[in-house]
C-alpha cells in the first residue's frame, strides 16, 4: 500500500515545494527581504479574491477571519440575517449574537441551498437589516449556495453581504466585486493549500466606509490599523513568515496555471468523486453539491464513524465524517490541496475495500479500473 492520503476538507495535503519552503531557515518579519514578499502576496491575494480592494491577513484560523468581519462592521443591536444551513452557519450566527446583534436565523434544511427568493422576501419585509451572513460552501454538508444570485438581491438594499468563503475562495469561481460581496473571508488550510494559521478578509468600498466608524471594540482585528501597517509594507502584528512565504509560492503557481483552469482542476476532482460514488451505489448527501468537498451518504446498516476510522487506520486514507445531526451518516471527501490522480484512484479503491470489510456488496478492483479509466478520459 502506498503512502497515507489526506482528503479531508481541510487541512489538506501540501505541495512538496510548500513543505520545502516551510522547512527553510527563519527570517525576520521586519526586513527588506520579507517586505518584498509581503508586498507581492498582498497584491496577488487581490487576484485570488478577484477584487480591486485590499485583502488583509490575520494570523488566525478562518473563524478568526469571520470574527474580524463582524467586529469591523457591526454596531450593537444591528439587525442581522444569518443563513444557517450547517455547523458553520450556526457558528457565525452565534458570533454575531455574542457581539450584541439582533440575529434572525434563516434555517435551511441541511444539504440544501438557500432559496434566494426567500432572502428577497425577508429583506423586503425587514429593510432595517444591516448584515446578511452566508457560507459560500457550508463545509459540514458539502453544500454550495448561490452567492451570485444572493449578491444581486442584497446589493439593491442597504445591507452588507458577508460571505464565508473559507471552503470556496481559491476552489471555485467566487468573484468578490462582480458578485457584489461586501465582506469575504478565506482560510489558509483549505483551497489556499497551506497549513492552518492564516485567514484572509476583504471589504468592499461600501463596507469599508462602515468599518471606519463601526463602534464595536477591536484591537487585534482592527482593519483600519492593519491597512495603515500594510501601506508601510508591514503587518500590524508579528507575521507568520513561513506561511506567508509558502503563500507566495501558491499564489504564483495558481497564476501560472490560470485561475479558471485551476478551478477546472478542482471541478474534475469533484466530478470524479461523484461519478465513482454513483458506480459504487453511494448517494450524494447534498442537493447542491460543492466543487470543494463532496458528502457521501453512508449505506444503511453501516456506522459511518466506524467506517471512517477503519478507512483511516487500516487503509491510511483520512476523510471526515458528519457533525451533529449527520454524525455517523456521511463521509466528506475534500478536493482541495495537492491531490494527484493516483491519490484519487487509491482513495476510491480503498474506500471500496473498507466498505467490503463492512459486508457492502462492492468489487474494489472494478472500482480501481473504473477510476483509472474515468481520469484518462477526463483531462484538464
Amino acid at each position: 500500500m502506498s503512502n497515507a492520503i489526506l482528503l479531508a476538507p481541510g487541512p489538506v495535503q501540501l505541495h512538496p515545494e510548500v513543505q520545502k519552503i516551510l522547512a527553510q531557515p527563519m527570517i525576520h518579519h521586519r526586513t527588506p527581504e520579507f517586505d518584498a514578499i509581503l508586498k507581492r502576496v498582498l497584491q496577488d491575494l487581490k487576484f485570488l479574491f478577484q477584487t480591486t480592494q485590499p485583502v488583509f491577513m490575520h494570523t488566525s484560523t478562518g473563524s478568526g477571519g469571520m470574527e474580524s468581519l463582524l467586529v469591523n462592521l457591526l454596531s450593537p443591536n444591528d439587525e442581522v440575517l444569518a443563513i444557517v444551513s450547517g455547523k458553520f452557519g450556526e457558528r457565525w450566527a452565534d458570533m454575531a449574537a455574542l457581539y450584541g446583534a439582533k440575529v434572525h436565523r434563516l434555517d435551511v434544511t441541511w444539504g440544501e441551498a438557500v432559496n434566494p427568493d426567500v432572502v428577497q422576501q425577508y429583506l423586503d419585509q425587514h429593510p432595517q437589516t444591516r448584515l446578511v451572513l452566508c457560507q459560500a460552501t457550508e463545509t459540514s454538508t458539502a453544500t454550495a449556495h448561490n452567492i451570485e444570485a444572493l449578491g444581486k438581491i442584497i446589493s439593491k438594499t442597504s445591507a452588507l453581504f458577508l460571505v464565508d468563503g473559507i471552503t470556496a475562495t481559491g476552489a471555485y469561481n467566487i468573484p468578490m466585486d462582480t458578485w457584489h460581496i461586501d465582506g469575504l473571508v478565506a482560510g489558509s488550510q483549505k483551497a489556499v493549500m497551506l497549513p492552518t494559521g492564516l485567514s484572509f478578509v476583504c471589504l468592499s468600498e461600501k463596507a469599508w466606509k462602515v468599518a471606519q466608524t463601526a463602534p464595536l471594540p477591536r484591537f487585534y482585528f482592527d482593519l483600519r490599523k492593519e491597512y495603515k501597517a500594510n501601506q508601510n509594507g508591514e503587518t500590524l502584528f508579528s507575521s507568520s513568515v513561513p506561511l506567508i512565504k509558502a503563500l507566495d509560492f501558491v499564489l504564483t503557481r495558481i497564476q501560472e496555471v490560470g485561475l479558471q483552469r485551476h478551478f477546472l482542476q478542482l471541478r474534475r476532482r469533484a466530478d470524479f468523486t461523484r461519478e465513482l460514488a454513483r458506480q459504487m451505489n453511494l448517494q450524494l448527501f447534498s442537493k447542491s453539491p460543492s466543487d470543494s468537498v463532496t458528502a457521501l451518504c453512508v449505506p444503511e446498516g453501516i456506522d459511518g464513524a466506524k467506517l471512517r476510522t477503519h478507512l483511516e487506520q487500516k487503509y491510511q486514507v483520512t476523510v471526515m465524517g458528519g457533525q451533529d445531526q449527520l454524525k455517523g451518516k456521511i463521509l466528506r471527501i475534500g478536493h482541495m490541496g495537492y491531490i494527484r490522480d493516483e491519490d484519487m484512484v487509491e482513495t476510491m479503491t480503498r474506500l471500496a475495500q473498507a466498505l467490503q470489510d463492512f459486508q457492502f456488496n462492492i468489487d474494489p478492483q472494478q472500482i480501481k479500473v473504473a477510476s483509472e479509466n474515468w481520469l484518462k478520459s477526463h483531462t484538464v
